[in-house]
């Protein structure tokens, strides 16, 4: 994918990545991490800005500085980046708001066809039931994975309690 993002910093094991939103508002510290749930090779996508008094990812900020296509395009290659170092993964993620999960639904319709050349990406309408993603479905989360991993993962989905 050839996405129009910023420049990444990854921690050692790319499992966090940090850049700098650069807009209207001025510049913002963004953070992505991706968190093993405890469950098989299942991994929570966090993004937000970054809170230099908590020292952590704030989720429900609204920035508004103006950039917002670039700034989803550079999470989207965090995910791409965090597959590549481990193939097996896969990437968990839901908005922090209703708006936001309507937000990257929407940014996985538009990208579906360029996003399947190397990944499978699932939704869900419960949290519960998984199927491949269907442009047009309220999906409320999302489960990406390496292309070449679909049945095994499609496999995994169906053995979820």
């Amino acid at each position: 994918m050839n996405l129009n993002c910023y420049p990444c910093f990854a921690n050692e094991s790319h499992s966090a990545y940090e850049f700098i939103s650069c807009g209207t508002k001025g510049t913002v510290k963004k953070v992505v991490e991706y968190a093993w749930t405890g469950y098989d090779n299942v991994y929570n996508l966090a993004f937000g800005d970054f809170d230099e008094f908590t020292n952590d990812i704030n989720d429900l900020i609204v920035t508004d500085n103006g950039d917002c296509l670039k700034v989803l395009s550079t999470v989207a290659w965090t995910v791409r980046e965090f597959m590549f170092w481990h193939p097996e993964a896969l990437v968990f993620a839901t908005g922090s708001t209703d708006s936001r999960t309507r937000l990257y639904r929407i940014g996985v319709a538009s990208n579906l066809a360029e996003i399947q050349k190397e990944f499978v990406i699932f939704g869900s309408l419960n949290s519960r039931a998984w199927e491949e993603f269907v442009i047009g479905n309220d999906y409320v989360s999302f489960l990406v994975g390496r292309k070449e991993n679909k049945e095994a993962i499609w496999n995994q989905l169906q053995n979820l309690d």
